[in-house]
């Protein structure tokens, strides 16, 4: 049994969301933006470290810019 380990990328995005006590809460917006997506026959499903970042950025300790600069990093180390 194979056991992954976590991405450096992830471990620091978790790290940040932990030193600035940032959790995701999901809002009425995601909800409506998440149903418009999969209507539109695009069903986008993020994980826990894409939500994370998420709450980075709108906590303000990441600007737009560098949320999807760690989103690309993050989805780089992730692929097979």
């Amino acid at each position: 049994m194979s056991t992954q380990t976590e991405s450096a990328v992830a471990a620091r995005i978790r790290k940040m969301a932990k030193e600035y006590h940032v959790a995701y809460v999901r809002t009425s917006s995601d909800a409506f933006a998440h149903h418009v997506t999969r209507l539109a026959g695009d069903d986008v499903q993020l994980d826990e470290i894409e939500q994370l970042l998420i709450a980075l950025q709108r906590s303000g300790h990441l600007s737009r810019v560098e949320m999807v600069q760690l989103q690309a990093a993050y989805l780089r180390e992730a692929r097979p």
